[in-house]
């Protein structure tokens, strides 16, 4: 059975333009609020959905990650399993 590993490594461009594109979301999303023409109720309410935009979309992303990575690795101890059947019967 082949061992290697399916780990994904992401180049320092991919990386670099994340960061860019989700602090520049972040700025832009955040001064449209601040510049737009009303009350401070209006404008708090609009920041405190845009933070927990941003913290459920991050507790999403690391729970979807988490989960598959749990996948792998059942999948890993069930391979290793059948590998070992196998082998004790010279299959």
């Amino acid at each position: 059975m082949s061992k290697h590993s399916h780990n994904i490594d992401h180049s320092p461009a991919w990386v670099l333009q994340t960061w860019i594109s989700f602090t520049l979301s972040i700025t832009v999303t955040s001064l449209g609020i601040i510049y737009l023409p009303v009350n401070l109720w209006v404008k708090s309410f609009m920041g405190m959905g845009l933070a927990f935009t941003v913290h459920s979309t991050i507790s999403l992303t690391k729970t979807q990650r988490d989960l598959h990575e749990s996948k792998k690795v059942v999948s890993k101890i069930e391979a290793a399993k059948v590998e070992k059947i196998l082998s004790e019967h010279n299959i």
